[in-house]
């Protein structure tokens, strides 16, 4: 009778579809991933350290580097721990101005993680639809801060400085033609066979486990 056993293989810190300087201790039976384990020091930028020597308002740089693709939620969670630190009140207009740029960076992401996957299993022309869009958002990024990465536009206390008419006009019109956008690269995603196969059943975790 033929013997199978485990084997433990290391996946990255450099492979092509992490996309960053990720380890993972993979256990394999047969093409099943049974066991994963996950090595976050390649991650490590010793931002803790480097914010001990700086002002509240200094470390807001830092929270952008923790993830540069949704920079604009780091920047809050940092600035919502100072203001309950410090009791201070957040203006209504900075509130919902922080809500709308999280929003958009959050689509941001969202674009970078599917445009990703289905590059990394065979599926190029979603990608480029992707960050055709994601493109706009970074247009809207620098219309307000002057930044496309690394944003630091949420502060403790509010935002660095106030949106302009001319960013309202072009966010409302982005915002318009958004889902006929998403429901385009729906349709190259759902509808694409390489990508159905390589995805459909693979990965899955059930809810006892």
């Amino acid at each position: 009778m033929i013997k199978t056993e485990e084997i433990q293989i290391n996946m990255g810190p450099q492979h092509p579809s992490t996309h960053g300087v990720l380890r993972l201790i993979l256990t394999l039976d047969g093409e099943t991933v049974t066991n994963a384990m996950p090595d976050i020091g390649f991650l490590h930028r010793g931002i803790e350290k480097l914010a001990e020597r700086r002002t509240y308002t200094q470390i807001v740089p830092l929270t952008d580097r923790t993830d540069y693709l949704s920079s604009m939620l780091d920047n809050e969670a940092y600035a919502l721990a100072v203001e309950k630190l410090m009791g201070v009140e957040v203006p209504e207009r900075a509130e919902f101005i922080r809500v709308i740029m999280m929003e958009l960076n959050r689509i941001a992401s969202h674009l970078v993680f599917i445009g990703a996957y289905g590059l990394d299993i065979g599926a190029s022309t979603p990608f480029i639809y992707c960050f055709r869009e994601r493109e706009e958002i970074m247009n809207l990024f620098e219309m307000a801060c002057g930044a496309r990465l690394t944003y630091n536009y949420i502060r403790p206390g509010g935002v660095s400085r106030d949106i302009t008419p001319e960013f309202v006009e072009n966010a409302k019109a982005f915002i318009k033609r958004l889902p006929s956008m998403l429901d385009e690269i729906d349709d190259l995603l759902s509808r694409n066979q390489i990508l159905v196969i390589r995805s459909r059943g693979i990965g899955v975790v059930s809810a006892e486990r």
